[in-house]
């Protein structure tokens, strides 16, 4: 038996397993649009505890679905990107990721970024795994595949806000990376880290 969790804003969780001691959801008693951008709606909720309590303001950012990939070319070398993060204040390495634009699948989201970022294209996909990056706070969804076979067949074409430098590691010098802090972003180190379990590439002894 499942059961699937109450939608907000027209976002609805999916049908999970139960757990050993269920928890009803909050109640959203009132609800109120605070900041709404292109990227972004931040939303004010007042909702009624199970337990009896209240909380008047809680804040949900809304944002789009999004999608990154794990690619490794022929050499099984990883293509990263090289890019600056102004919430950090600092350039990382990533995966090449992007936002799911509402007339996408994921997967063609992830193949278009691929191409776009780094001017690869990959011969197989397959799904690695779908994630709630903050589930407190966020409501937005990420989407990772795993690209094998992936050949440089044009350049890359940026948007105009961006500044990105396709860079190729052997894995061994990813885990290295992620050792330094250079390639810091959490949730896409999780996906790393299922392509591992899946065999794509190993990790050093």
């Amino acid at each position: 038996m499942s059961r699937r969790s109450g939608s907000v804003s027209g976002w609805s969780a999916p049908v999970s397993p139960d757990f050993r001691h269920p928890m009803k959801p909050w109640v959203v008693k009132g609800s109120r649009i605070i900041i709404e951008r292109r990227w972004l709606k931040l939303r004010e909720d007042h909702v009624l505890l199970p337990a009896g309590g209240e909380i008047q303001e809680f804040h949900v950012i809304e944002s789009p679905a999004w999608t990154s990939v794990v690619a490794l070319t022929d050499e099984a070398r990883l293509i990263l990107v090289e890019q600056y993060r102004h919430g950090i204040a600092r350039v990382t390495l990533e995966l090449p990721a992007g936002v799911i634009d509402t007339d996408e699948t994921p997967l063609e989201a992830a193949r278009r970024e691929l191409l776009e970022e780094t001017g690869y294209a990959a011969k197989t996909w397959e799904p690695l795994i779908e994630v709630c990056p903050e589930p407190n706070r966020q409501n937005t969804r990420a989407h990772f595949f795993l690209a094998r076979g992936a050949r440089k067949v044009k350049e890359p074409a940026f948007d105009d806000c961006e500044q990105i430098e396709a860079v190729l590691l052997e894995p061994a010098e990813l885990w290295d990376a992620i050792d330094r802090g250079d390639f810091c972003h959490g949730v896409q180190l999780g996906a790393l880290l299922i392509a591992v379990r899946k065999g794509a590439f190993g990790v050093p002894r």
